[in-house]
């Protein structure tokens, strides 16, 4: 048997978190077991689905690295097949025509509620012959439900769960105009693409056992099912926007890295002994779902960001540039040609130490696309006094005069430059970080004032000690 998973979203809003990690889930094992991770749309909901709502997923998986093997499933395209299998299981008997009007079904769950029952449909329609209905009335399909006995199901990560048959109700499998509903699409879809484990999450356990009927009611064989625990916030309470970042689009706004993303939602409810960071390749030798715990993970974004520090300084320093120029570009005030670009790429060692997000890199890298004058914050500011100044120019002076502007030469002169002063390092570095880059936060000042090149440091020096 060749594993096949699938991650099957709803385009009807963003790419959840959750909903993220059960598609990272699905991948790791089918690679795991040489398998292949397959993608369906379920995009039956037409008023809500939207195109743009593909975009964010299509785009949210290919940031992460979760590449399907075949091209996307669309479950609109599929609705004929869908009341192909509903038509064949009204002909073997094991569906039946329904022409409860709304009202009717509202009238049966008021009157089973006031019983102390579950508000559902009671089967009115079973065995009626439906030429007791009136003439061209709406009809919708119903799967017979087993009234006796229980349903099993050997859940790979939940364990055994049992449902008594008769808490399952005769479901609709075909709505009055045509179209199928999700238990009887998504059944459906699963079969005829060979899906042998269904991996997602346990909000959908109650669905299992009613997708279970048309399983067996058609004869088809029933995939593996694995029920994986909800993510909450850090409160135990249901991850929402109010805990911080709840989709992969906010999370990369925010500046967080694929691969420190993805190893965070890869530890967040399974675990390999104490390993905390694992690279794509680690993750699918070591992943199964027997690693998978059973109760509710809980976001922790400190833990998250600690991830990303670590990503960030493992990361190209190329691409890292790239990321920054690309924010960049998206504000006023910078320049990013291909000299600006290269400052930052040779300072890139120094910055990515320094932060924790591509937003507090880009943040950190911002001064060497900026032209003189700069903005100065407070600190800078108190450090630019008239006596601070006057010691610049003198600097600046001598600066000019080296004809090899290297890290060894300018580290040379700053030291002689202290000594002759008779001012410690620091007190001749600070003043010097305010001038050049505007903040007193910046990778060691020698790396600094290299990135820049001598011209630029000299002009940001002069727009200081001149003004």
């Amino acid at each position: 048997m060749t594993v096949r998973t699938r991650f099957a979203p709803s385009p009807t809003g963003l790419l959840h978190i959750g909903n993220a990690r059960a598609a990272l889930f699905n991948y790791l094992y089918a690679k795991h077991h040489h398998g292949q991770f397959l993608l369906r749309i379920e995009d039956t909901d037409r008023e809500r689905s939207t195109q743009k709502a593909v975009d964010v997923i299509l785009d949210g998986l290919a940031w992460m690295g979760l590449t399907p093997d075949e091209e996307p499933v669309y479950q609109s395209t599929r609705i004929k097949r869908h009341q192909e299998v509903a038509l064949h299981l009204l002909e073997t008997g094991k569906a039946y025509k329904c022409f409860c009007t709304q009202e009717e079904l509202a009238d049966m769950r008021a009157k089973a509620q006031a019983e102390g029952k579950a508000p559902r449909y009671n089967g009115y329609w079973r065995d009626r012959d439906p030429s007791e209905a009136p003439e061209g009335a709406p009809y919708t399909v119903r799967i017979k439900a087993p009234h006796e006995g229980k349903t099993v199901l050997n859940d790979l990560v939940q364990g055994e769960v049992t449902v008594a048959n008769i808490e399952l109700d005769d479901m609709i499998i075909l709505r009055a105009d045509g179209t199928p509903t999700y238990q009887h699409a998504v059944v459906c879809d699963d079969h005829d693409m060979d899906i042998t484990h269904v991996i997602r999450g346990d909000d959908h356990l109650t669905n299992t056992f009613r997708q279970l009927m048309i399983y067996r009611a058609m004869g088809w064989n029933i995939p593996h099912f694995a029920h994986l625990p909800l993510i909450h916030g850090p409160d135990g309470a249901k991850l929402s926007k109010r805990h911080g970042a709840s989709s992969v689009v906010e999370f990369r706004d925010e500046g967080y890295l694929p691969e420190a993303l993805c190893n965070y939602l890869l530890r967040l409810g399974w675990g390999h002994g104490d390993d905390e960071i694992l690279s794509r390749e680690e993750q699918i030798k070591l992943f199964d779902l027997d690693g998978v715990g059973r109760s509710p993970s809980r976001m922790d974004y400190a833990k998250l960001l600690h991830v990303n520090g670590y990503w960030l300084r493992q990361a190209n320093d190329a691409r890292l540039t790239q990321d920054i120029i690309s924010r960049l570009s998206e504000q006023e005030g910078f320049v990013l040609d291909p000299i600006h670009q290269q400052r930052i790429l040779a300072l890139m060692p120094g910055l990515k130490e320094r932060a924790k997000s591509i937003v507090e890199l880009t943040q950190n890298a911002a001064f060497l696309c900026m032209e003189p004058p700069l903005l100065f914050n407070d600190k800078a500011q108190k450090l630019l006094n008239e006596e601070n100044c006057a010691m610049l120019s003198k600097l600046a002076s001598q600066l000019a005069t080296l004809t090899s502007f290297t890290k060894e030469a300018i580290n040379h002169l700053l030291h002689q430059f202290a000594e002759t002063e008779g001012l410690k390092l620091g007190k001749v570095a600070q003043p010097l970080r305010a001038a050049v880059t505007g903040s007193t936060m910046s990778p060691g000042i020698d790396d600094t004032l290299l990135a820049l090149g001598k011209e630029e440091v000299l002009a940001r020096l002069g727009a200081v000690t001149n003004g």
